[in-house]
């Protein structure tokens, strides 16, 4: 394999840009009805993720949800095991980085510990489904007209 830095850019762009949908998706659907107005605060400012709250709590189990639906992008995206904890921990960097731009650094414990886990789950359960996918058998023969494998004996003859 050819190492490819647009591939690579791309698919990092098409990984983020998915993270945001699934995540702006299950915050809507966890958060939205608990407060009344719904903005970017609950994606990129930290002091939202907190435990001492309902909404806090809703919004970490959006974003540990959103890291199982991030393991699906990434056997579709990356496709490869060994690929998975780069991506991964790349999403969440760049994610911390957004939230740095957007607020302040984040101070909160619940912020990193929630983070960290969303890119723990990610990963692993990315990795594990690459690796089923990877293992699978790959079929030898097109079922020709003789009803078995390609190179039969007949056809050897």
């Amino acid at each position: 394999m050819v190492w490819d830095p647009w591939l690579i850019v791309a698919q990092i762009a098409c990984l983020q840009s998915l993270f945001y949908l699934s995540l702006g998706a299950l915050l809507w659907l966890f958060v939205g009805s608990h407060v009344p107005r719904f903005t970017l605060k609950y994606f990129f400012d930290y002091s939202v993720i907190s435990v001492s709250s309902f909404v806090g709590w809703c919004c970490i189990f959006a974003f540990l949800a959103n890291a199982f639906v991030g393991a699906f992008y990434l056997v579709v995206v990356v496709e490869r095991t060994k690929k998975c904890l780069d991506f991964a921990a790349t999403v969440h960097l760049l994610h911390a980085l957004l939230c740095l731009l957007y607020a302040s650094p984040p101070a909160s414990l619940s912020f990193w510990l929630t983070s960290f886990l969303s890119c723990l789950l990610m990963t692993l359960l990315g990795e594990w489904l690459c690796l089923q996918r990877e293992q699978r058998e790959i079929p030898l023969s097109t079922g020709g007209a003789g009803g078995g494998p390609a190179g039969s004996s007949r056809a050897m003859n």
